[in-house]
């Protein structure tokens, strides 16, 4: 069993920064084997793909929403995954979910792709 932790949504002005944590933790987990994306769900809205990174962090996919945006990184040491999100827009407000897949490898972007998640962290960006 995998847990995954969100941290560090909050409220934030348009045009500003957060950076959003996810932190990974099991029993018999071994971070580095899973590929780890961001999704994100407003209200009203389905869930979207916001970003994923491979396993060794040297491989990334965003949505075109937040390219330029948006970086992930991962520290396998740590397991941890970082979204750090720069010129935020009022449309960037949603709860962020962290997840992880273990089975292909492969960079995926659709939700059923994921096999654990992340209980989400709240991102409000103001105008």
């Amino acid at each position: 069993q995998v847990q995954l932790v969100e941290s560090g949504g909050g409220l934030v002005q348009a045009g500003g920064s957060l950076r959003l944590s996810c932190a990974a933790s099991g029993r018999t987990f071994t971070f580095s084997s899973y590929v780890m994306g961001w999704f994100r769900q407003s209200p009203g809205k389905e869930r979207e793909f916001v970003g994923a990174i491979s396993r060794l962090g040297n491989i990334r996919s965003y949505a075109e929403s937040v390219r330029g945006r948006f970086a992930i990184s991962r520290d396998n040491a740590k397991n941890t995954m970082f979204l750090e999100m720069n010129s935020l827009k009022p449309e960037d407000t949603a709860v962020y979910y962290c997840a992880a897949e273990a089975d292909s490898g492969r960079i995926g972007r659709r939700g059923d792709e994921y096999d654990y998640w992340g209980q989400g962290t709240q991102v409000t960006v103001s105008s």
